[in-house]
């Protein structure tokens, strides 16, 4: 089922009524993460019985959790000691009587612990596991100066799969921007966090979603918040539902047509890929406009894209294009009038690339997206778009907040805005921001982009084909939806395409996401391996189907 995160203050108001007074939601968390420590243990050094664990104890609840925890792991063999950021008088006193009965040895010098424990102290090997739980949901801001002194050696060790040892993180790692994810000051990467109830917004929200590491959901029986999610990733089971299978009844115009505007005299390729990547997700038909060096090496590739123009339901306009090509810019420009303007058909439309500089001159003059146009820059580009747009930043700053940069983009344009960030963040004027994973770094290559806004085309224009058919509903409400969820099917066809090209091993979302390191991949290479990556969506939701029995 999807994933869906709530602001830290719904999750503290939906459980406060249930947790004043006892410490039973405490034990159940503290027995929660001493089953996760005992995998991390198992999985590191074999056997349970003769493992180190370092405690980073805070004073609030997730200082108790991780106290009474060790509690657990202290009976089951482990030598266990605890290293407080703040006076034991502070600490959780039931817990921490239950850890000393235990055997949990407190730390008289915390930050030596800490060193030793990352294996710098004196010749000193080391721990086993370090369990995180120095702040909870409830703290903003950078972690206080005990608690990141604490913390700075065992991040020194360097970041998970390079260092000694596990971080298991209670809740979410500490120091991270809980309901925007963003990272305002040094923060301990885990390799596994489990948390309670449901995710938090920082679970799926980058920069902070990579430092979590695995997330574990462990329910307490607590009532989860009613109200909107701050963000959502959607399950394989939900993106397979968004796919359709062609009847014996369709045809090439029914099962959708996407209009390619892409590729230039310097950048001919990525018309390409782009033309191949529509064509691979199950276009009915692509229609190219470009100059005819492109066309020729499209057609050399993909000889059943049509180069003429005609009527589409979707557009992809910009990849590979040059904004100072005058010639070509002056295409893309009327393409893109077309697209926002009021008369005619409304076209979906992926607004990518050399584009996105277009588009900002239009808006600026006073035009209008509306949720049916999906814009696809990166961080980058989205400076330059929002700066274009009279709120200026820089690319550091949309890094740093990407979910905010996310949301501000789609409030300023009307249209919805899918930024390339890891994970990839999805948002439309009105609704809930969507998380997808990025896929493996093998990504990182040239031309995944222009694959990416192909995939997205297609599964666009086939939405639009359902409308134009009956299939769907012509709700103007629904636009929202329709595209901002083909966006994200779009960015898990992509991942997974990646990581079946680069041989990753992909798992499910509660395994670790990538068994293996697989190898280098082209961007070419992606748009052979869309049709299986597609089958695999498809059957996860046949098989959800089949299990409701």
């Amino acid at each position: 089922m999807a994933a869906r995160a709530y602001p830290a203050r719904a999750v503290a108001d939906a459980e406060a009524a249930l947790t004043a007074g006892t410490d039973r939601y405490m034990h159940s968390a503290a027995h929660a993460l001493a089953l996760a420590a005992v995998e991390e243990l198992r999985e590191v050094r074999g056997t349970v019985p003769g493992a180190r664990v370092l405690l980073l104890v805070g004073g609030g609840h997730n200082g108790g959790d991780a106290l009474l925890a060790g509690a657990l792991l202290a009976r089951r063999g482990c030598a266990v000691t605890a290293a407080p950021a703040t006076d034991s008088s502070r600490l959780h006193a039931t817990a921490l009587a239950a850890a000393r009965a235990a055997g949990v040895r407190l730390a008289a010098e915390p930050r030596s612990a800490a060193r030793s424990a990352a294996g710098g102290g004196g010749g000193r090997v080391g721990v086993d596991l370090v369990i995180d739980g120095l702040t909870g949901i409830g703290a903003t801001g950078p972690l206080r100066s005990a608690a990141a002194e604490l913390i700075a050696p065992l991040r020194d060790a360097g970041q998970p799969g390079e260092r000694d040892f596990r971080v298991l993180a209670v809740d979410l790692p500490s120091g991270l921007g809980v309901d925007d994810g963003t990272l305002p000051g040094p923060v301990l990467a885990a390799d596994c966090t489990v948390t309670f109830t449901c995710y938090k917004a920082a679970h799926l929200l980058p920069p902070a979603a990579p430092l979590c590491g695995r997330v574990e959901v462990a329910d307490l029986e607590l009532p989860v918040p009613a109200g909107t999610a701050l963000t959502v990733r959607p399950a394989d089971a939900e993106f397979g539902r968004l796919l359709r299978v062609p009847g014996d009844r369709d045809h090439k115009y029914t099962r959708g047509v996407v209009g390619l505007w892409a590729g230039s005299q310097t950048y001919p390729g990525a018309a390409v890929l782009a033309a191949s990547a529509a064509v691979r997700t199950g276009a009915g038909m692509v229609r190219l406009t470009a100059p005819q060096r492109v066309v020729d090496l499209v057609l050399a590739r993909r000889p059943e894209v049509v180069p003429a123009d005609g009527r589409c339901q979707a557009l992809v306009i910009g990849p590979g294009t040059d904004p100072a090509d005058a010639s070509r810019a002056a295409e893309l420009d009327a393409a893109l009038q077309r697209t926002l303007g009021d008369h005619g058909e409304p076209v979906y439309a992926v607004i990518d690339a050399g584009a996105l500089p277009l588009l900002a001159a239009r808006v600026t003059a006073g035009a209008r997206c509306a949720p049916r146009h999906v814009l696809t820059p990166h961080a980058g580009e989205a400076a330059a778009l929002l700066s274009a747009l009279g709120e200026g930043t820089t690319r550091e700053a949309v890094e740093a907040s990407p979910a905010a940069a996310v949301r501000c983009l789609a409030e300023a344009t009307g249209a919805s805005v899918l930024l390339k960030t890891t994970p990839t963040l999805i948002a439309s004027p009105a609704g809930t921001v969507l998380s997808v994973g990025s896929g493996p770094g093998w990504l990182a290559t040239a031309g995944s982009g222009d694959v990416l806004a192909g995939i997205i085309g297609a599964l666009l224009a086939a939405v639009r084909a359902d409308v134009d058919n009956g299939v769907l509903p012509a709700v103007r409400g629904a636009e929202a939806v329709d595209a901002a969820r083909c966006a994200a099917l779009g960015v898990r066809l992509h991942a997974l395409a990646a990581a079946r090209a680069a041989d990753t091993a992909v798992t499910t979302a509660a395994g670790r996401p990538y068994e293996r390191a697989g190898h280098p991949v082209a961007a070419l290479d992606l748009t052979e391996a869309i049709p299986a990556a597609w089958e695999q969506l498809w059957r996860a939701s046949r098989s959800r189907c089949s299990g409701r029995g």
